[in-house]
């Protein structure tokens, strides 16, 4: 057994390997060897296998396991999550003794005819350690677990069989590194092959594609490493020296709304190498991030690379598939945190089109619990650690058209090894800015970053008006700098809240460029009950003693990549096209967000609520502009004109809608003067269809609805906005049930039944507090309806909003077989959404079963209201309001929903519970970030809602 000390605990970026150099195919030989090795899993480096790397060790008795993957979701071991703290004591570059180590055996032949020259073993990616023996002969080692690690392997590879063996250790010094909140998963989870390099072959190329947006004018040269011929048939190049430069009179850009690629070729040594041309120019410029000239506004996603069942292992049909998410979606630029991508992610957003901030494979944020003593960015042991993972990126990457920053890395404090990586990436590739944003002073970078500042914040920073530096100088440089949220808007759970604030900012500002949501998936693991029911994991669920929970579920995806209510709201708040129909309903104003495109890519057409419906007539719009035109409709219904595609696109169909507006005028409901008294039978009161308890004048039926309630309610089940927050007294949640407000007492004060109907008079209060509400229910009824007035009064100095406001009642549910309950409302829809989630939804009737209403967050919280709701039926029951309610239907109570912590924990019960509400809170993004803003949220104050109830 090799001296495991030797490399895994020591700083060194690795042994034996070859230089970093592009990623590209070619038409030379190779070999694959993906597919199932021999594997072992020892719980030590003492358990390792002695002698396992020999040719002929029997391997006969191990398991199979396919690579790549990720050990751990094959049940070796398990998954672990964390967001900041090490899974590990902090003594670096130490890891501790018991460190889970993988042992693979791969026999493979190598095929005859192979030419001349030399053989490269190429791995993409191996956690997070790794020593590596072809045919018995080590070869090396290497660390940078998201980054590819080469050997030459010219003098070891053999004609026939060849047997490749590895010892892959989950913790390394290279983990200090790698503390980027996700999960810690370990092995080969990325794809290895053997290449051969014929003799005369390029090993390395750079391709410079640089576009003047004032003259049109295209400039190409491309640096090799060896004498190499260059074709590009569209641009008039055949059999041309590489070097140019080229100057083409008349190109078309890259951008990501039209990301034009030529195709090309390299043939050098008897090798044929496929090139994708992107011209573009990147440039801060005038305190701007400008692409081409222009000002970009980045539409912004942070994503992991994640899938439920395998980990950090995707296919490229799982990337494509998110990056057709994405466009159709409006997202135009993804920030790939904390690591660089599977180099195939790359290739798809050259093609697709997005832009990207390609961030290296760099994170300590664990040393910020020990005040950041020994941090390895600031200590000179790590400096080729830090340089080699910059370079391995910069290397790998820097001919995608895509790639339009560097970012050094995410949470690792400061430090001058942050500074050395900017300084090598700036002398390497001066094209690109450079990106990064735990250094507020930002002296050695090209643009402001910061995560998660307050609307208020960006909007001082968009004046020039923020808070200075310690330093002068630092400050002029920084005042200078475009200013861009890396992260913002924290997608877990339900919201993110806030964003259409965000937008505005960003738009009204040119300084401030957009960012990026965090994040683009839930890190669900895929997991079933003892009874064999599917949910998804979290931080927690496999045995972990230290976790973060679910903090690892923060996405706007769900983790079967199914779009959340947050994902619907951001492609409405970021879509690139303006629309606003005149609440008159006689014109419609169309602006052009886009940065580069005009509008002649799409259709415009209207539709009202009363089935008309054409086409609109909108001349094409240059970048920026807009026009206002005559709508022909001549109705008084709702109208909604949308934008979509008018043919189809690489990413979408046509007729995919990018964007739309609607207004209309709200029919207004007058309730009607009271038709009958109340009167008094036995132990009840009746009030025309409807029959109340004489004692506490609780509602019990209307007509033969068995119905419980309604009654005052306050409560919702926290959602994880509420449960987390920044600074002291942040938490609503914990403010929330400091009150009580999950355990209210409900007091009844009166009960007068009279010539007009029932008048209930009420107090509402947890114990221990004088806190209160004052509740009122009129009921009358007039016309075969039974109507409500509830009047509530805050009772005592509230200091904190309230979670909801309004009534809360339970319906019978149905329950014959092969039935289900169906909800039916005209109001905003068809998704759910509160206060400052209300951007992606429309006035509609809508029809959705009780089940479809529930949204599945992976840790269930309050979730399925529908806003603005004027009539919805349930249950057998119409509910009419005067003018709209905020509804939410479920099959389990508030309670259920707060206590449970996977969605198998919700059981159904025999009733629906029906909340019928004023209003809610806001949802805010305080899981990380700020919380609800003032105008969102639901102070205690007097309010009012009215209802009509009539059985069906």
């Amino acid at each position: 057994m090799i001296n495991s000390h030797a490399y895994v605990s020591s700083p060194a970026p690795g042994n034996g390997r070859r230089q970093p150099r592009a990623w590209f195919r070619s038409d030379a030989p190779t070999v694959d060897l993906d597919g199932e090795w021999r594997f072992r899993l020892a719980a030590r480096l003492a358990d390792a296998t002695d002698g396992f790397e020999a040719p002929d060790f029997d391997d006969a008795g191990w398991d199979l396991l396919d690579v790549p993957s990720c050990w751990q979701m094959h049940g070796y071991g398990a998954p672990a999550y964390t967001n900041v703290v090490y899974p590990f004591p902090i003594d670096p570059p130490r890891v501790p003794d018991a460190n889970p180590t993988g042992e693979y055996r791969r026999e493979f032949t190598l095929p005859d005819g192979w030419p001349a020259g030399r053989r490269v073993l190429r791995f993409e990616g191996v956690d997070s350690c790794f020593a590596v023996w072809l045919n018995g002969e080590l070869l090396g080692d290497g660390k940078g677990s998201r980054l590819p690690t080469e050997f030459d392997v010219t003098g070891v590879l053999r004609p026939g069989r060849n047997v490749l063996a590895l010892r892959v250790h989950q913790w390394s010094a290279a983990s200090y590194l790698e503390d980027q909140d996700m999960w810690w998963l370990s092995g080969i989870f990325r794809t290895v092959r053997v290449l051969c390099r014929p003799d005369g072959a390029l090993d390395d190329f750079f391709v410079h594609a640089d576009y003047d947006h004032i003259t049109g004018q295209g400039t190409l040269r491309v640096e090799t490493d060896a004498p190499a011929r260059l074709s590009v048939p569209a641009l008039g190049l055949h059999d041309a020296d590489p070097a140019g430069p080229h100057v083409i009179e008349r190109v078309t850009p890259w951008t990501a709304e039209a990301p034009h690629l030529y195709d090309g070729e390299l043939v050098a040594g008897g090798e044929r190498v496929p090139v994708r041309i992107g011209f573009r120019r990147v440039v801060v410029e005038d305190g701007l991030l400008k692409v081409n000239g222009q000002r970009l506004l980045l539409r912004g996603v942070n994503r992991h690379e994640w899938d439920p069942d395998h980990g950090r292992t995707l296919s490229r049909e799982t990337m494509l598939r998110d990056i057709l998410l994405m466009k159709r979606h409006n997202i135009n630029a993804v920030r790939t945190s904390h690591y660089p991508p599977s180099a195939e992610f790359l290739d798809l957003c050259d093609e697709y089109g997005l832009w990207v901030v390609d961030e290296c494979d760099l994170e300590t944020h664990g040393f910020h619990m020990v005040g950041w003593r020994d941090n390895p960015v600031d200590d000179p042991q790590w400096l080729d650690a830090c340089l080699d993972r910059m370079a391995r990126m910069v290397e790998r990457d820097k001919n995608h058209a895509s790639v339009i920053m560097w970012s050094l890395g995410n949470e690792c404090g400061t430090g001058a090894n942050l500074a050395a990586m900017s300084e090598w990436a700036r002398t390497r590739d001066p094209d690109r800015p450079i990106h990064y944003e735990g250094d507020w002073n930002s002296t050695y970078v090209d643009v402001y970053s910061r995560m998660y500042a307050s609307h208020a914040e960006v909007e001082l920073i968009g004046q020039g008006t923020e808070e200075p530096t310690k330093d002068p100088e630092a400050d002029a440089h920084r005042r200078g700098l475009p200013f861009i949220l890396c992260e913002y808007a924290h997608a877990m759970g339900n919201g993110p809240g806030g964003l259409s604030e965000y937008q505005r900012l960003f738009e009204e500002y040119p300084r401030c460029q957009g960012g990026f949501v965090w994040e683009w998936i839930d890190h669900g693991v895929r997991t079933k009950t003892a009874d064999g029911r599917e949910f998804y994991g979290y931080g927690g669920d496999f045995g972990e003693v230290l976790h973060d929970g679910n903090f690892v579920a923060d996405g706007l995806v769900f983790p079967d990549r199914t779009p959340s209510p947050g994902l619907i709201e951001f492609k409405k708040v970021i879509e690139p096209v303006r629309i606003e129909v005149d609440p008159d309903g006689r014109t419609v104003r169309v602006r052009n967000g886009y940065d580069f495109v005009d509008t002649g890519h799409l259709s415009f057409s209207w539709r009202a609520l009363d089935g008309a419906e054409g086409e609109l007539d909108v001349p094409i719009l240059a970048p920026g502009e807009s026009v206002t035109v005559d709508l022909p409709y001549t109705g008084t219904d709702w109208v909604t004109v949308s934008a979509t595609l008018a043919k189809d696109e690489p990413w979408a169909p046509a007729g995919h809608e990018i964007a739309w507006g609607q207004a209309g005028t709200p029919v207004a409901v007058t309730p009607p003067a009271p038709a009958a008294s109340a009167t008094v039978d036995g132990d009840h009161i009746v009030v025309g269809p409807a029959v109340f308890e004489r004692v506490t004048g609780t509602l019990s039926r209307i007509g033969d609805l068995d119905v419980e309630g309604p009654r005052l309610d306050l409560w919702r089940a926290p959602t994880d906005n509420d449960l987390r927050g920044w600074g002291e007294g942040s938490v609503m949640a914990t403010a929330w049930r400091e009150i009580g407000l999950h355990r209210l007492e409900h007091a009844v004060l009166a009960v007068e039944p009279g010539a007009e109907g029932l008048t209930v008079r009420t107090r509402v209060a947890p114990a221990g507090t004088d806190l209160g509400i004052l509740a009122t229910y009129t009921w009358w009824t007039a016309g075969g309806q039974l109507w409500l007035r509830l009047d509530t009064e805050p009772v005592g100095p509230w200091q904190v909003p309230l979670p909801r406001l309004g009534l809360r009642m339970s319906l019978p549910t149905t329950l014959e077989p092969d039935t289900v309950d169906t909800v039916t409302w005209f109001g905003l829809g068809p998704g759910e959404a509160y206060g400052d989630t209300t951007a992606a939804v429309r006035v509609g009737t809508y029809t959705h079963t009780v089940d479809e209403l529930q949204t599945p967050y992976v840790y269930p919280q309050e979730n399925g209201n529908r806003r603005e709701v004027r009539w919805a039926e349930v249950a057998g029951l119409r509910i009419t309001g005067a003018p709209h309610f905020d509804l939410t239907v479920r099959p389990w109570t508030s309670e259920d929903l707060a206590a449970a912590t996977h969605p198998t924990d919700l059981v159904r019960r025999d009733r629906l519970y029906v909340n019928l509400d004023v209003a809610q809170n806001g949802i805010g993004t305080a899981s990380c970030g700020p919380g609800v803003l003032p105008q969102h949220q639901l102070t205690a104050a007097p309010a009012s809602l009215t209802l009509a109830f009539e059985p069906q």
